[in-house]
């Protein structure tokens, strides 16, 4: 493999326009979303300068986007996936036209500002199992895991730069103009997803229903390949998720430093980041079972080691091993799944991953702050990295089809 294969996999690009747009407006729109971000943050703040109420946003987040999750997967199995993904975006345009009006407008209410929020996330929710889908719709098998590489890092980039210039945005023009990027934005990425191919679903016998839930649950616990790629992704959040235990860390080790602090958040981006530039040294390779569970343990070996670390140096160091390994499992993970899901349970299977991925950095989050507060934030962080390595082993031994999963090898149909 040449040097420049060992950055970012151009194959992508090149083989499809449509993903193209697809990859520049969906950047743009992130981009957006951060701003509103920042915008809510600070504007619940202005309304109340309670951090209860600012905590009430993530909720306000998170539920919409997980119950609506499991119904979009629903819909993206059963209509034209491009259309259910237009009209959701078009809800989120108008929930964001919404809080720039009534931030325009000084309305200074926090129970309109939360329902916006939650309208906002609920279209988002409705729309993502089929957005999810677009990537291996668009390309090559050889190439699915290289366009997840692209809009992995498209992610990591906006994470990078929106927060920031939401900062500058709300400082300069108020948190009105951050809420009207983000329509603008999110028009942008409408106009991506219109120009897309008709998405329709495979032709199935299934028939539909709150039961089709069902049968998308049951397809993941039947497929020791979908099953271990997200129990995998499960082990590596919910017992080694290290963020809720920065401050206890920092404060211990490094007498509280808010500049340190801002460290530990960006050494992951900057690990995250740069295994996006060098992707192309795993997204060629095929053996996705294999890669993910390399890339998970070597998350949960870098955590375990950070729990124990003295110097600011070493602890930064394990950080980015961990965001950058982070990267390599969440692009293998995305491919892994979508990959060994049949078209015709691919919303389903979407939604249920889209779940676990909301909800499993905040469980590993609640786990790392309660066994903090019954020991320490260094025995936390070490024994919720063990304890992930330990589980991994046991699914990488268990787990033979996940090892053995291979790109470009037909995977068997789904039944309903």
């Amino acid at each position: 493999m040449s040097l420049l294969a060992g950055f970012l996999d151009a194959r992508p690009l090149r083989a499809s326009a449509a993903f193209r747009r697809l990859l520049v407006s969906s950047s743009l729109s992130t981009i957006g979303h951060q701003l509103a971000v920042v915008a809510v943050l600070a504007q619940v703040w202005d309304l109340t300068a309670n951090p209860v109420a600012v905590g009430v946003v993530g909720l306000a987040q998170a539920v919409p986007m997980v119950v609506c999750g499991l119904v979009g997967g629903v819909l993206a199995d059963v209509l034209d996936r491009r259309k259910l993904v237009l009209v959701t975006t078009a809800g989120q345009v108008l929930a964001a036209a919404g809080m720039a009006v009534q931030a325009l407008a000084e309305v200074s209410s926090l129970a309109l500002v939360l329902a916006l929020v939650a309208t906002q996330f609920a279209f988002a929710g409705l729309g993502s199992a089929a957005r999810k889908t677009f990537v291996v719709t668009l390309l090559p098998e050889g190439q699915v895991s290289a366009g997840l590489a692209w809009t992995n890092l498209s992610f990591q980039v906006a994470m990078l730069a929106g927060p920031a210039l939401g900062g500058v945005v709300t400082s300069a023009w108020g948190v009105g103009a951050c809420y009207a990027a983000d329509a603008a934005t999110l028009l942008v990425a409408a106009y991506g997803v219109l120009r897309l191919p008709p998405m329709r679903r495979a032709a199935s016998k299934e028939r539909q229903g709150p039961r089709s839930i069902v049968v998308g649950l049951a397809f993941v616990v039947r497929s020791p390949v979908v099953a271990g790629a997200l129990l995998t992704d499960v082990f590596a959040t919910v017992l080694a998720m290290p963020i809720a235990l920065f401050p206890a860390i920092n404060d211990e080790r490094f007498a509280g430093d808010p500049a340190t602090l801002g460290l530990f958040l960006s050494a992951i981006a900057v690990g995250g980041t740069a295994a996006g530039l060098l992707s192309g040294s795993f997204t060629r390779l095929r053996r996705l079972g294999v890669v993910q569970l390399v890339a998970a343990t070597v998350w949960a070996a870098a955590l375990a080691a950070f729990g124990l670390a003295q110097p600011l140096w070493l602890a930064l160091t394990l950080l980015a091993v961990a965001g950058a390994a982070d990267t390599v499992s969440v692009i293998t993970r995305g491919a892994l799944v979508q990959l060994a899901t049949p078209d015709s349970h691919r919303g389903r299977v979407s939604g249920v991953e889209n779940v676990i991925g909301i909800a499993g950095p905040d469980l590993g989050n609640f786990r790392a702050g309660a066994v903090a507060g019954f020991t320490s934030p260094g025995f936390a962080a070490a024994s919720g990295g063990l304890l992930c390595l330990v589980c991994l082993g046991v699914l990488a031994l268990g787990n033979a089809p996940l090892r053995r999963f291979t790109t470009g090898v037909r995977q068997p149909e789904a039944v309903g």
